[in-house]
């Protein structure tokens, strides 16, 4: 299970990276071109924290989780290293908390890249990051069954 195991975490590690690029230039994007306001302006008619100028009304939701998700995520996987390094029941909890904790932000995320899908106006980079999303809510799943296969391996 050890090679299946680091050839997911090598997979989540970059999906989570790209997760977190494409969503920066949303975030960046959606400070740069989103409300103006100010002293003498007055707030438009639906005004939303969370606005932002492409995509749909899910957008800002799922943007602000994904990139969450992104950082926990990628965060999971460096304790996952470690795990992966020494391969024992000892360092199994760590890895696995952070894994599921990662894995849970993740379809959560997910729930709003479905909603964000349902409402269709949506930009190719929305769509993207929709869809690694998706199948990192799968794939961290497999990590996480796999990472379970340390505690059946003797101490030396």
């Amino acid at each position: 299970m050890k090679p299946v195991a680091s050839l997911l975490l090598v997979l989540n590690f970059c999906m989570y990276v790209i997760v977190l690029g494409i969503g920066g230039w949303a975030m960046n994007r959606a400070i740069d071109h989103g409300f103006i306001i100010g002293p003498a302006f007055d707030l438009p008619a639906h005004f939303s924290p969370i606005y932002f100028p492409m995509g749909n009304a899910a957008t800002g939701f799922f943007v602000t989780f994904a990139l969450i998700a992104g950082v926990v995520g990628a965060a999971s996987a460096i304790s996952g290293a470690n795990h992966i390094r020494s391969w024992t029941h000892d360092s199994l909890p760590s890895a696995a908390t952070a894994a599921t904790i990662a894995w849970t932000l993740t379809l959560l995320a997910m729930g709003f890249a479905c909603k964000e899908i349902e409402l269709h106006i949506r930009n190719a980079r929305l769509r993207t990051m929709e869809a690694f999303i998706i199948i990192l809510s799968a794939t961290q799943l497999l990590y996480i069954a796999a990472i379970h296969g340390a505690p059946s391996v003797p101490r030396r």
